[in-house]
This record gives C-alpha cells, sequence and structure tokens, in this order.
C-alpha cells in the first residue's frame, strides 16, 4: 500500500518557490557573464529582497553547492548513454558530439567555478563530482580498450574534461565542430595505440 503524496503548505510551497527563483537568478547571471555575481545582483535578478535571500542561503556558500547541484542535474537530464556495443569509431563519434554539446552547456559555469573553486569546498566537490562521471563513463564505454590500463584512462578523462575543451575553444580560438575534431582525433589515437 503506498501512501499518498505529501500536501505541500502554501509557506513551504513560496519558500521553495523562493529558494528556486535564487538559484535560477544565480546561473542566469552566470550564463549573461557574469562570472563573480555579488549576492545583491543575485537578489535583485530573483525579484527578492537581499535579506531573503539570505534567509535561505547561510552563505554564498550554501548558494553555490545549491546551484552546482542544480548543474549536475541539468547535465544529467542532457546527458544521453553510447552503448558500448557500437563500433570503436561510432563510440567516439557519439562520446565527442555528446562531450561537445555538455560542455558548451556547462561552459559558463565552469568559468565561473574556476574563478571562485580555489576559495569553495562546494565548487571542487562538484569538479571532482563531473570528472567521475566522466571518467566512469569512460571506462563503461571504452571498457574493451582500456581493460586495466589506469594510466589511458587518466588520459582519455583529461582529453574529456573543460580545461581542455577550454583550451582548444578560448585559447585556440577554435569552432565547436573543429574542437570536438580535436578531441576525437586525440581519443582515437589514445584508444588504438594502447
Amino acid at each position: 500500500m503506498t501512501s499518498p503524496p505529501q500536501k505541500m503548505d502554501g509557506r513551504t510551497a513560496r519558500s521553495e518557490r523562493t529558494r528556486n527563483a535564487i538559484v535560477d537568478a544565480h546561473l542566469q547571471l552566470i550564463r549573461e557573464g557574469d562570472l563573480r555575481p555579488t549576492a545583491d545582483r543575485i537578489a535583485k535578478q530573483a525579484g527578492v529582497s537581499l535579506r531573503a535571500l539570505w534567509s535561505h542561503f547561510a552563505d554564498m556558500e550554501a548558494l553555490f553547492a545549491e546551484s552546482g547541484q542544480r548543474v549536475l542535474e541539468l547535465r544529467d537530464a542532457a546527458h544521453r548513454p553510447v552503448s558500448p556495443k557500437l563500433p570503436l569509431a561510432e563510440r567516439v563519434d557519439a562520446f565527442c558530439r555528446q562531450r561537445a554539446r555538455l560542455l558548451e552547456q556547462i561552459g559558463p559555469n565552469a568559468k565561473a567555478s574556476a574563478v571562485k573553486e580555489p576559495f569553495s569546498e562546494a565548487l571542487q566537490r562538484y569538479r571532482k563530482l563531473h570528472m567521475v562521471r566522466v571518467r566512469e563513463e569512460l571506462a563503461t564505454l571504452f571498457a574493451t580498450e582500456i581493460k586495466d590500463d589506469e594510466e589511458l584512462l587518466n588520459a582519455l578523462t583529461a582529453v574529456s574534461m573543460w580545461a581542455t575543451w577550454s583550451s582548444w575553444r578560448e585559447v585556440l580560438g577554435l569552432s565547436v565542430t573543429a574542437a570536438r575534431a580535436a578531441m576525437a582525433r586525440t581519443i582515437t589515437s589514445l584508444l588504438t595505440s594502447a
């Protein structure tokens, strides 16, 4: 016998809406290029008072934690598993297409995190979570080629992360298509030379 869904009272619902509005505002400001949005700008964007922001989040670290969780949830919702049964070239292509799409999606957040990460345990934790998820995906998708080669898995992981993507896109000025091709070529080279 299942229990009926719990009803949320009006005060709790309002509180949840306000909390979500603050996180949405934080992420929106970052997407618009404000890599270090202040509490005042976040509150204004959310349409709430600064007092309301601080009543929902003890400090900016708590807001970073909730925003980081939201980014992970968005990433998970956009992720589509690639079949490890596909031929190698198709697996590499599908993986790189998806990674390019996801990296472009999280790009503004990754840039903002890089500014604050040295001082934020929450942001450091979320970066590691992103890395673990990519590493696990690589280990599953290319299990036949990787076997138990930890060095190869480390190399594949590094090539698939934001730091490398940022180098291709921002430092070298490559288009998404060219950066994706560089990723595919690197991953193919690593897997076929193993």
